[in-house]
């Protein structure tokens, strides 16, 4: 009698996995997208760093830390570019670039520039370029259900669970030494996530956030040596 029940439970766990199969195919799947606006032609130098500080808003929502970090280091380690660490640069350009301070519009930089001090600071930290990023990533849908139990002989799970998330992130380079916006990169990556009950929850995780942050630290780094945007697309 316990070899059919067991029989019976391995029957029913085919019959789940068979049922979600194409929903696990589906998930864990991305889409990407990248658009880039040029208005300058950049080239910087051995000797020269940016700087990458989250677009302040009103409301205190701005770009995570942590994707800030993740794109810096990766423009760092894969473009040679150095990246000045921005709570430094803030520190140091204070109170000029504070949250509560920060020019919104390349105009307000060029005023900022106009004065002594703020151009001698800029020289001795070596910052040509400013990236703004603005952006966050968030959950747009989901659905499915999972229910665990235990009993006597032992537990699991059973049932699917998905969830939507999008990463959607802009980034204006401005160019200190020529006071103006030098154009803009921006990257949206939705992906679907799923979890399936078949007596051990299985994940299938879509990375979202991460493929965002290679992908806008991949052309940032392309817009910073002034290499062209389809080039850059092609090789990807």
């Amino acid at each position: 009698m316990a070899s059919m029940s067991g029989s019976a439970a391995r029957d029913d766990l085919v019959r789940v996995v068979t049922a979600l199969a194409p929903l696990v195919l589906l998930s864990g799947c991305m889409t990407a997208q990248l658009e880039e606006s040029r208005s300058l032609a950049t080239q910087i130098g051995a000797d020269e760093a940016v700087v990458l500080l989250a677009k302040p808003h009103v409301e205190g929502t701005s770009a995570e830390d942590d994707f800030m970090d993740c794109v810096g280091n990766k423009i760092s380690g894969r473009a040679g570019i150095r990246v000045q660490p921005n709570n430094d640069f803030q520190d140091s350009m204070f109170p000029w670039f504070e949250p509560s301070t920060a020019p919104q519009r390349p105009e307000g930089v060029a005023q900022l520039l106009a004065r002594p001090a703020v151009r001698q600071r800029i020289e001795e930290n070596g910052v040509r370029y400013i990236i703004w990023v603005d952006g966050l990533t968030r959950q747009t849908d989901s659905g499915g259900s999972i229910s665990c139990a235990i009993g006597p002989g032992g537990g699991g799970c059973i049932g699917f669970g998905w969830w939507e998330k999008e990463s959607d992130y802009d980034a204006i380079v401005w160019d200190l030494q020529e006071a103006k916006s030098a154009g803009s990169v921006s990257t949206n990556v939705i992906g679907t996530s799923a979890l399936v009950g078949a007596i051990v929850p299985l994940p299938f995780i879509a990375r979202v956030q991460g493929t965002a942050c290679d992908r806008l630290a991949e052309q940032l780094g392309a817009f910073l040596h002034g290499q062209d945007a389809s080039v850059v697309a092609a090789g990807t």
